[in-house]
C-alpha cells in the first residue's frame, strides 16, 4: 500500500511530465510517417522550451538531450534538395 505522499507532485513537475509524454506521442508519429507529425512535434518542442515548467532543473536538461534527437528526425523527414540550377523558365 503507497503512502500519501507517494503520489503527490508538484504542478510543474506534472506539466513537465505531460509535455515529455507528448514529444514522445510525437516523435513516434513521426517516425509512422503520420500526416502534420513534423509539424506537431515542431510546435510541441517549442512549447516545452517555453514553458515555465521547463525553466529549471531537469526539464532543460531533457530538453537539451532531445532536441538534437528530434531536429535529425525532422530533417530526415524533409525531401534533398536538388542539385544544380534551376531550368524552370528556360
Amino acid at each position: 500500500m503507497s503512502t500519501p505522499h507517494a503520489n503527490r507532485s508538484s504542478p510543474a513537475a506534472r506539466q513537465r511530465e505531460r509535455l515529455k509524454d507528448e514529444i514522445y506521442r510525437h516523435m513516434f508519429r513521426v517516425e509512422e510517417k503520420r500526416p502534420g507529425a513534423e509539424m506537431d512535434l515542431a510546435i510541441a518542442l517549442l512549447q516545452a522550451w517555453i514553458a515555465p515548467c521547463s525553466a529549471a532543473g531537469c526539464g532543460r536538461q531533457w530538453l537539451r538531450k532531445i532536441c538534437p534527437v528530434c531536429l535529425a528526425m525532422l530533417q530526415s523527414t524533409r525531401p534533398a534538395p536538388s542539385c544544380g540550377p534551376s531550368t524552370r523558365g528556360r
